[in-house]
């Protein structure tokens, strides 16, 4: 690293010296523009995958996915980009939503984007040994095919071992998958919403001009705590907010919650969510468009921390830019690198083969 970036990662070490907004650390990554943020902890490590927007783009084209880490809630780590369209011989466009989940030493990527076989959006599941890769195409193949619906991945391995694949929009499509991960475990299911379940019945039976309590649209997450089973999506078409829905099973039946998330002027008319519990508190992503430039197809992620109500239900949570409290420091005796950043302005991180990410086009006033 040279000496300007050293000096770089000691100012950002600073915290509070910097003259940004007092307190803010919404969005958390400040080099690049990232969306669709997927959370998974991992020997001690909270890691987020994302999705990353293009600068200056005008709609969603986007290339790759990249990969951040955190011990403390606060000092990001940039792994860089360990899985991209070409890592997939069949893909060639959309690198949109994505989640990655460990099984057996070994890390899933599963992952949405344009199939050159179908010429439809398409799952994918690459693999790797460690957290932020190497990720190679674990198939060869799309893991499923065949319509613009099959966009955004969310993957839960039950208590029992066994593990569930949701993706959609609008409608909700799953499968199991086997124990290899890799494979679906018979065939593809479509849920049937309905105004009890999801807010409103399936796309094709909405009757035009009634006013439904919601409406799935997208991005859904599964997770499990204390016997429950949370599914929560973006809703409500455009602009999103993000809604849940509960079930005693992970297939099944739901029950619509309401709103998590209500609209929000984030600059953003998507939103996309995981929830994580991590060193004793639980944490809420979410994308906004508040960088700089930022806007609908320049998305950021961030952060919240909350608690569950007492009856196991959400409560509501609203974007900040204050984000969360440290839940740990830095170890001022170990080496910390310029990638590791609390809080910055103006730079940008770049990828090496000898030196890994490194952080470039500094000028004067960045930091």
């Amino acid at each position: 690293m040279n000496l300007k970036a050293k000096l770089v990662a000691a100012l950002l070490l600073l915290g509070g010296a910097l003259p940004h907004e007092a307190g803010a650390q919404n969005p958390f990554v400040q080099t690049c523009y990232t969306s669709d943020p997927a959370p998974m902890v991992h020997d001690g490590t909270l890691y987020v995958y994302t999705g990353h927007d293009e600068d200056k783009a005008d709609f969603f084209w986007m290339q790759e996915w990249r990969v951040y880490s955190t011990k403390d809630m606060v000092n990001w780590t940039d792994h860089g980009s360990p899985l991209a369209i070409e890592s997939f011989d069949w893909a060639d466009d959309r690198a949109w939503a994505a989640q990655c989940i460990e099984r057996n030493g070994k890390f899933y990527w599963y992952v949405c984007l344009h199939s050159k076989l179908s010429n439809t959006m398409a799952i994918g599941v690459a693999v790797g040994d460690s957290p932020v890769g190497p990720f190679k195409d674990a198939i060869g193949k799309p893991l499923h095919d065949g319509s613009w619906d099959y966009i955004d991945p969310t993957v839960y391995i039950d208590d029992d071992g066994r593990a569930y694949l949701y993706w959609g929009n609008p409608n909700i499509y799953y499968a199991e998958l086997n124990e290899d991960m890799i494979s679906l475990k018979g065939g593809v299911g479509k849920l049937e919403q309905t105004v009890e379940s999801f807010g409103a019945p399936n796309p094709e039976k909405r009757v035009k001009g009634v006013k439904y309590k919601d409406t799935y649209t997208e991005g859904p997450w599964l997770h499990k705590r204390e016997g429950k089973y949370y599914f929560l999506y973006a809703a409500g078409g455009v602009p999103e907010h993000i809604a849940y829905s509960m079930s005693d099973g992970p297939l099944g039946p739901w029950k619509y919650m309401g709103e998590i998330m209500p609209l929000q002027d984030t600059g953003s008319f998507t939103n996309h969510c995981g929830v994580i519990d991590y060193k004793g508190n639980s944490y809420f992503f979410y994308h906004t468009g508040k960088l700089p430039g930022g806007g609908g197809f320049g998305r950021s992620t961030a952060v919240e921390q909350f608690k569950y109500n007492a009856d196991g239900t959400f409560p509501i949570i609203n974007a900040t830019r204050e984000g969360v409290s440290p839940v740990g420091t830095l170890n001022p005796y170990e080496r910390v690198e310029a990638e590791t950043i609390a809080f910055s302005e103006g730079v940008k991180s770049e990828p090496n083969v000898k030196t890994g990410i490194y952080i470039s086009e500094i000028h004067n006033g960045d930091y």
